[in-house]
């Protein structure tokens, strides 16, 4: 039997169970494999997506977990980037992520801008979401757009031709009917 694959990839993040787990209870297979699986390794899957999970680390540290160098370039899935998936796709991408003034944890309200969006389902309008960051998107990358924000930090990415959406919250502790994943 034939299954769609959703491959997650683990940067360290508390939540990437519950990622699985909310994949799962939308009746599609998953797996969770480490951040440093290899980009032919997963092309040759065939995912219908792949999502990259936060993580404790920053970004913005010489050392930080990353794909693979050619990973944007051999996936032809969409992806998926949470938290630290967010900041690293827009480092990635020639945008730039910087540390915040102080860390980010718990409830905020997102503002979910009006104009076009694959993410939500509405527009525009507030969702009540988790964070738990400590750096933040500050130069979105070309080709990107803003689709969401808590005032000044940018909370929500997306480029629809590369088939790449980024949220700064966490979507798997928020109710998932208002985002399409």
């Amino acid at each position: 039997m034939q299954h769609e694959l959703i491959i997650i990839l683990d940067f360290g993040s508390q939540y990437t169970q519950l990622i699985a787990r909310r994949v799962r209870e939308q009746g599609v297979y998953c797996e969770i494999h480490p951040f440093h699986l290899a980009a032919d390794v997963i092309a040759e899957r065939r995912p219908k997506g792949v999502i990259l999970s936060g993580g404790p680390s920053s970004v913005t540290d010489e050392d930080a977990p990353r794909v693979a160098a050619d990973f944007y370039e051999k996936l032809n899935a969409p992806i998926l980037g949470i938290c630290y998936g967010m900041q690293m796709v827009a480092i990635d991408m020639g945008g730039h992520t910087e540390p915040a003034a102080r860390r980010e944890y718990g409830h905020a309200k997102v503002k979910v801008l009006s104009g076009k969006t694959k993410l939500f389902n509405e527009l525009p309008f507030e969702l009540d979401v988790w964070m738990s960051h400590g750096d933040h998107v500050t130069q979105i990358p070309a080709g990107f757009h803003k689709t969401a924000t808590t005032g000044d930090v940018v909370t929500a990415i997306e480029n629809e031709e590369r088939g790449i959406y980024c949220v700064q919250f966490h979507p798997e502790v928020a109710h998932l009917s208002l985002i399409h994943i």
